[in-house]
């Protein structure tokens, strides 16, 4: 079985966010990037996965050099090779014409990614590459097993788990609990420095998106101790000031 699994190069969710150029472009300097979160779910049940079966996987990534750290901590996770887009990932539709671009090259049997970004969340990626590539997507998705061609998973909807059965190909936007994150060790970060990982320029996409600019957030306003004993108070601010009642 041939796995593709997407990953993205993200700021760590502690980092401390500002943007640069009247706030038309995000400021990197200082900030510790790491593999999204939801993304290392992705990876870590495709490597189950491909233990278990055998065949290969290949790990992917929409974006500039500076992403290569991420990309060589997930072939010492697992992966056994890497491709890397050499472009900005400016926006999801040209992420994943770059995406669909290479899995049609090929022909991967699964191709695995994080629900969502952790900087743009916009969730749609895994959706617009099956559309791309003609095969079904689903996300998120909880569970995963695959077993002659087919695969079987269950995904969150509102109000509970929806339980499938579909055949391969697939695209399938992760979340967890569908395995769990594994960290590298000192063999896998040895033999990474060996595993190939490749830099292809991007295909030419009309861009759908124009960034005007970015704003921060609102600061959190003063938080407001009452004491246990004056209810009466805390009912008023609520009415007057959070106006919440």
């Amino acid at each position: 079985m041939k796995i593709l699994v997407c990953i993205t190069n993200v700021p760590d969710t502690t980092a401390k966010i500002s943007f640069t150029d009247n706030d038309t472009r995000f400021n990197k300097n200082g900030v510790q990037y790491i593999i999204g979160p939801y993304d290392d779910y992705a990876l870590a049940r495709g490597v189950e996965l491909r233990e278990a079966s055998g065949g290969s996987l290949t790990v992917l990534n929409v974006g500039e050099s500076d992403s290569e750290p991420q990309i060589r901590k997930a072939l010492a996770i697992g992966a056994d090779e890497a491709i890397r887009v050499n472009a900005e990932p400016t926006d999801s539709y040209f992420v994943a014409s770059q995406i669909a671009h290479i899995a049609s090259q090929n022909k991967y049997d699964l191709i695995l990614m994080g629900r969502e970004s952790l900087d743009f969340n916009s969730g749609v990626v895994h959706g617009l590459v099956g559309e791309m590539l003609g095969i079904p997507s689903y996300s998120p998705v909880m569970q995963l097993d695959v077993t002659e061609g087919k695969a079987e998973f269950a995904r969150e909807i509102d109000g509970g788990k929806e339980h499938l059965v579909a055949s391969l190909p697939l695209v399938l936007g992760c979340q967890e609990p569908i395995a769990e994150w594994k960290i590298p060790n000192m063999r896998g970060i040895m033999t990474a420095r060996t595993k190939p990982l490749t830099v292809v320029e991007p295909v030419d996409v009309d861009t759908m998106v124009t960034l005007e600019k970015y704003i921060q957030p609102a600061p959190k306003g003063a938080c407001k101790m009452i004491p246990a004993d004056e209810a009466e108070q805390l009912i008023t601010l609520l009415k007057t000031e959070a106006k919440v009642l």
